[in-house]
């Protein structure tokens, strides 16, 4: 019997606890988070996993289900899953930045697309940037390391066990890694885009008469699309170090 004379299979009740953790960083976390996928699929998978933790490790949900330790308990569960996937989420964003950056000089701003990951409308060369990055996530096992140190949180923050300050605290300064990664992704075109802008406005300065948006626009679409034809392999390398930063981050979380 567990609270208010409710009878509930302990072993349900133990599966429905651990799953709220995992469920937690589904929701945030790329590609479990995106809206393109089912909420059944979420639930079933947060299920499978929560067997396999159930199976590694002993755990002890409480007694009581209306009780108000079991709500702090459950907080404590969801701010912890919350976390490992806000980390990642975090990463995700550089791309976004970076073509903010790119696309603006470029003056194709006004380009957008429907962002599978959220569901809103988002600049079409960050779309592009963002699959890239999912892509070279998954292709490094990147979603197996998440359900991997999901399942090792478990040993050093046991269920009940709230998330030290500092750690939250790290969270908090990783955010401004997504504006620095964004920058020094968007550089390489950037840099280019940036010369052609001083050019063109020093052409303006010898030559008042001239039409610069007939010239300015075509060139800037012109030496933006071939930078970035040219830049985008270095940029794939920084998007390897951008996941592996982001993993990392999120394994300081749980290891410590």
């Amino acid at each position: 019997m567990l609270g208010f004379g409710l009878a509930i299979e302990p072993q349900l009740w133990a599966l429905v606890f651990v799953m709220i953790r995992i469920g937690a960083a589904f929701i945030v976390a790329p590609v479990f988070g995106a809206v393109s996928i089912p909420l059944p699929v979420r639930v079933s998978l947060s299920a499978a996993i929560g067997l396999l933790v159930l199976a590694v490790h002993p755990i002890q949900p409480p007694q009581e289900i209306f009780a108000v330790n079991t709500f702090l308990s459950v907080g404590a569960e969801a701010l912890v899953g919350l976390s490992l996937g806000f980390v990642l989420q975090v990463a995700f964003s550089a791309p976004l930045i970076a073509s903010e950056l790119i696309g603006g000089s470029m003056g194709i701003g006004f380009a957008t697309a429907i962002d599978p990951q959220n569901g809103r409308a988002s600049p079409a060369l960050g779309q592009f940037m963002s699959i890239m990055l999912t892509l070279l996530f998954l292709s490094m096992d990147g979603h197996l390391v998440l359900v991997d140190m999901l399942v090792k949180s478990y040993d050093i923050l046991p269920p009940g066990r709230w998330m030290a300050v500092e750690r939250l605290k790290d969270i908090a300064f990783f955010g401004g890694y997504a504006f620095l990664a964004g920058m020094l992704l968007a550089l390489p075109v950037g840099f280019l885009l940036l010369c052609l802008n001083l050019i063109v406005g020093m052409l303006s300065r010898a030559a008042p008469a001239l039409n610069l948006f007939a010239i300015g626009l075509p060139a800037s679409l012109a030496v933006g699309v071939i930078a970035l034809a040219v830049a985008f392999p270095a940029m794939g390398d920084y998007m390897l170090v951008i996941i592996r930063e982001s993993l990392a981050a999120t394994q300081s979380l749980v290891l410590g």
